[in-house]
């Protein structure tokens, strides 16, 4: 190797190695530091006590209500994302524009609002003669709400980087439209459909703003993990606060562990 070729090569590994600290550093200070703070601070009074404010009976059904919800929320954005996926793709129509644009909606709004609005359209003084507040299915609906984008956003870009030619091919074979569906498109665009998925379902389980007005937050019914660790902070219990959240914490990275497993498989 000639001396030329290590003179540029060093400012560029020094470069990377301030890069990098300065990633680290900045990581640390803003996630690592205040998750090690959190974990720290709900085993303040001994593993006993954080082992009975993540297993006490509100707390359980809490977190049981909250994992159930966010699997039928996820499942069903599955189906419905998919679809509205397909008609954004596939379709056109006037308008398309406006509701993809639409789409993203959720993102932008904070979720407080999103609560707002649920309640005053679909509560005791529904405007359209319906009201779920204080139900379960309004929290259902608020996470269905907030959770949206995540699996159209994760198949629309699958649906339009698909080869059309193999769809065609299989038609001009006789393939039915639910054949080539079953046969072509679906595993194609499985995998962005299970990560669309999965991440609905992590931002449901820890979704808040949405939820905290029409939920009600009735334990044993409405209550959801988020809002029964606003509850436990309201009444001067942060150690039980903290140790609920680092229930949550777990749940968040086991998902996103799931996440990165999932792309290695969709890479393959």
């Amino acid at each position: 190797m000639s001396a030329a070729s290590l003179t540029v090569r060093r400012p560029r590994e020094r470069a990377g190695a301030l890069g990098l600290g300065i990633t680290t550093l900045w990581l640390s200070l803003i996630v690592l530091l205040p998750l090690a703070a959190l974990v720290a601070r709900s085993f303040d009074d001994g593993a006993g006590a954080f082992w009975d404010a993540v297993t006490n009976r509100q707390a359980m059904a809490a977190l049981r209500f909250t994992l159930v919800v966010s699997m039928v929320v996820a499942a069903f954005n599955a189906v419905m994302g998919t679809i509205v996926a397909w008609v954004l793709v596939r379709d056109e129509f006037r308008g398309k524009r406006f509701v993809d644009a639409l789409i993203d909606l959720p993102f932008a709004l904070p979720t407080i609002v999103a609560g707002i609005i649920l309640l005053a359209l679909y509560g005791p003084k529904s405007p359209v003669g319906i009201n779920v507040a204080f139900t379960q299915v309004g929290v259902a609906m608020a996470l269905g709400f907030v959770t949206l984008p995540f699996v159209i956003r994760s198949v629309q870009p699958v649906l339009r980087e698909m080869d059309r030619d193999v769809e065609e091919a299989a038609a001009s074979l006789g393939a039915s439209n639910a054949q080539i569906a079953r046969r072509i498109v679906l595993p194609t665009i499985a995998p962005a459909i299970l990560s669309g998925a999965a991440l609905a379902f992590a931002r449901a389980v820890g979704e808040f703003g949405s939820v905290v007005l029409i939920s009600g937050n009735i334990p044993f019914h409405t209550q959801v993990s988020s809002v029964y660790v606003f509850k436990l902070i309201e009444s001067d219990d942060p150690i039980g606060a903290a140790a609920c959240s680092v229930v949550l914490l777990g749940l968040s990275l086991a998902i996103l562990i799931g996440l990165r497993a999932l792309e290695r498989w969709r890479a393959r």
